[in-house]
């Protein structure tokens, strides 16, 4: 176990807990998250702090940010870039978009249209993005923290299960407990401090970071365990359908990822159990009739699922 990297981790987790107080469990779902390779997306109401863990985040790893407010009148070309003729030179030229950036914010990306909301899918998948016939690969490391808000309010679009699955993880932040919030009243406003902020990591440092995961080692047994789970969710017992392939994938490796942030240099089971609720629920529907919502369904599903 590379003990560097997971003390580097636990330090980019402190850092972040100043800014966004009293959420240290989100907080490290969060980093696990991104040093798993994957994206994130944050559900909740407005004014809960996505924005500014999003923002929080990136500064903490040196990498860089950009914010796309998502609105009904966005388009693909305001996300992607766009080539345009310049009399100069003769030629179309293209002109990159906010995609083009090492940490993306997709703000309240349930605002705009399935098209916009599509366009993001080759980014989150395949790194690259294809514009008039020519592929573009997207820096190194590149992440898309993703916000909404709930589903029932005004203005919003369900994200389609394809760019769902494509998330490795969905948080809620939540509301602050009442010490914590008490905190934030009397105190500066969190936002002004991000600025101050110096960098924990460095690009260099999150992908070694991502590589110091996938050396966790991960036993026969507790890829039985893991293979249990997700026969659980495809059995029809909770779900109307189960994970995919690709989700098991994803779901081990954050699980690494957890592993070293513990200084641990394999996975437990107690990783597969933390990171499960939030990293299948946002890909599983209920069957009818169960009464619970996908994640309290995920938990009750695991707690009925023995250790091999």
């Amino acid at each position: 176990m590379d003990v560097t990297v997971a003390r580097q981790l636990a330090r980019l987790v402190d850092q972040i807990s100043t800014i966004i107080v009293g959420k240290r469990s989100q907080i490290e779902d969060s980093v696990a998250c991104l040093m798993a390779g994957g994206h994130l997306l944050i559900e909740d109401v407005p004014g809960v702090g996505k924005t500014t863990l999003a923002h929080t985040l990136a500064v903490s790893m040196g990498l860089r940010f950009s914010r796309v407010q998502f609105t009904a009148d966005l388009m693909p070309s305001d996300l992607i870039g766009v080539s345009v003729y310049e009399r100069a030179k003769e030629s179309f030229v293209f002109h990159s978009g906010p995609v083009f950036t090492q940490v993306l914010l997709a703000d309240e990306i349930n605002r705009a249209g399935p098209k916009t909301q599509s366009a993001l899918l080759e980014a989150m998948e395949e790194h690259q993005v294809s514009v008039d016939n020519v592929t573009r690969e997207l820096p190194d490391p590149f992440f898309v923290i993703a916000t909404q808000n709930p589903s029932d309010q005004l203005g919003t679009y369900p994200l389609p299960e394809s760019q769902l699955d494509r998330f490795l993880m969905c948080i809620t932040l939540g509301y602050p407990d009442r010490l914590s919030e008490r905190a934030l009243l009397s105190g500066e406003d969190k936002r002004s401090s991000i600025g101050r902020l110096e960098p924990v990591m460095q690009p260099g440092d999150v992908r070694a970071a991502q590589q110091a995961v996938l050396q966790v080692h991960a036993s026969e047994a507790l890829l039985d365990y893991l293979q249990a789970l997700i026969a659980a969710t495809r059995s029809g017992q909770w779900f109307v359908e189960g994970l995919s392939p690709r989700a098991g994938i994803a779901m081990l490796r954050v699980a690494k990822a957890r592993a070293l942030m513990a200084q641990r240099d394999y996975v437990a089971p107690d990783d597969i159990q933390a990171i499960l609720p939030q990293a299948a629920a946002h890909r599983l529907v209920p069957v009818s009739g169960a009464g619970r919502g996908a994640l309290e369904q995920v938990r009750a599903m695991v707690e009925a699922t023995p250790i091999p």
